[in-house]
């Protein structure tokens, strides 16, 4: 084996654009939960958020316009999971995985006329002066914006829940529908626009994937990352700051693994293509030993005569 093909700056770096798609996705996602709502849709949406992007950015040729059309598409897709679980009062579970398989199979649909094809790549946004610097400069300010992007919105999801009042009636409406409802606060508008917020995220990541991580589009090349963005937000006991910390693990170790198949380690490739899921499990479990519990209301049906 060839570890000295190896190098930590790069696989640092490598790290933070492996996980921006998981990051982005599941912030949306603990927006979403922490306003009282389980989306089990969210694979769906990334896929949605994927193929959207990725037509976009072919037809127009800027990658801009993808990444706000997979933010629209992701967004659509949650406007028609809130319709069900917030106007038609349909059970959660059932409508998060049928609006998976939904977008599975939409964007399989749409996908056709696009395989083979090479997406306009964003520049990199080097930070002057900052990028410069030896290691640091390479492994923290030398990447796209969406990846700036993905942690400025970790920050600003984290202040708006401390010590907002929009995050104070969000995090009331997660805990008691019904007293918070008592108050006069619009209960179900709150939580639809949480499910926009968080569907426009879920897009936005699987955006990530289509045109920077892997820039190509393959059926279903999401492959999951919906569902470790859903874990992230439950072992991460719904704090933005651990969905931070549990997407760099995934990213890190998907990268590693990545690494050490191409230095030749003597173990099967099936083991190391499922280690960054087993060892981010295992790391969130141990995470959210705390025992921090869910939001009381989380997945509680809300109607205003209850």
């Amino acid at each position: 084996m060839d570890m000295d093909s190896i190098t930590p700056a790069l696989l640092l770096a490598s790290l933070m654009v492996a996980a921006t798609p998981i990051l982005l996705a599941g912030i949306g996602e603990l927006v979403v939960e922490r306003a009282g709502v389980l989306n089990l849709g969210v694979e769906g949406m990334m896929i949605t958020g994927a193929i959207f992007g990725f037509a976009v950015t072919i037809e127009s040729g800027s990658p801009m316009l993808g990444f706000a059309a997979a933010a629209a598409g992701g967004a659509g897709l949650a406007l028609l999971f809130a319709a069900l679980t917030q106007l038609a009062l349909a059970n959660q579970v059932a409508s998060g995985l049928a609006l998976t398989l939904f977008g599975l199979g939409l964007s399989s649909l749409l996908g056709q006329d696009y395989v083979g094809l090479k997406p306009v790549q964003p520049p990199a946004f080097k930070i002057p002066l900052l990028s410069d610097i030896p290691f640091i400069g390479r492994v923290f300010f030398s990447h796209d914006l969406m990846v700036y992007f993905g942690l400025g919105l970790v920050a600003a999801v984290w202040f708006m829940l401390k010590y907002t009042r929009a995050g104070l009636i969000l995090r009331a409406v997660g805990e008691n529908h019904h007293a918070a409802h008592a108050l006069g606060y619009k209960v179900v508008r709150i939580r639809i626009l949480a499910i926009l917020f968080g569907g426009a995220c879920a897009g936005l990541g699987g955006a990530y994937i289509s045109l920077i991580r892997v820039p190509q589009w393959t059926e279903g090349m999401t492959s999951g990352a919906g569902w470790i963005a859903l874990a992230l937000v439950v072992f991460a006991s719904w704090k933005p700051g651990r969905v931070l910390l549990g997407a760099w693990l995934f990213g890190g170790v998907t990268v590693l693994q990545l690494n050490l198949q191409a230095a030749g380690l003597a173990i099967p490739v099936e083991y190391l293509s499922m280690s960054p899921y087993l060892i981010t499990i295992l790391v969130l479990v141990i995470m959210s030993a705390d025992k921090s519990r869910a939001p009381a209301s989380l997945g509680r049906i809300f109607h205003a005569s209850g």
